[in-house]
């Protein structure tokens, strides 16, 4: 468990199907990078996909893009600026397995008797702040199972 600070980001949000979701956020990983650097903006790290309501047998409301060090305006048609909401995040580091370590991390919280800020919607899970955070600079290391991946939930209050 951990405090966090809002966290600033520029981003592009779409809906797309579960099958298929990591080949459509590689696309918007690139096209946003693209933008950023048209844009002239800093970022941090190497990126994020956010998952803002999770249907694991139909459509996935996801963002994927890259943090900033604060808030940015953007005048791009998909390209947006959002923020991570400060607060209390369950969190864990991962290489490869990414259905396992997000079971393990709701386990754990559930467990620990922590509530995930989530809430059913016909569209399916919504969460408050779901995202995965790329610790791996992906020009050093392009295999994407050796990637580090951080795991954050926002915590209900």
């Amino acid at each position: 468990m951990e405090e966090r600070s809002a966290i600033h980001y520029v981003g592009i949000r779409v809906v797309t199907p579960f099958r298929g979701m990591l080949a459509v956020r590689d696309q918007l990983l690139a096209e946003a990078r693209a933008e950023i650097k048209e844009a002239g903006f800093e970022t941090v790290g190497f990126g994020f996909l956010r998952l803002h309501v999770i249907d694991m047998d139909g459509p996935m409301d996801l963002e994927a893009g890259y943090f900033t060090d604060g808030p940015t305006h953007t005048e791009h048609a998909r390209l947006r600026s959002g923020t991570m909401v400060a607060g209390s995040y369950a969190t864990m580091k991962y290489r490869d397995h990414a259905r396992r370590a997000n079971q393990a991390l709701q386990d754990w919280a559930r467990d620990t008797g922590l509530g995930l800020d989530r809430r059913t919607v016909p569209e399916g899970d919504e969460f408050a702040c779901r995202y995965e955070a790329f610790w791996t600079d992906p020009a050093v290391e392009p295999r994407k199972t050796k990637w580090t991946v951080e795991l954050a939930i926002l915590l209900a209050k």
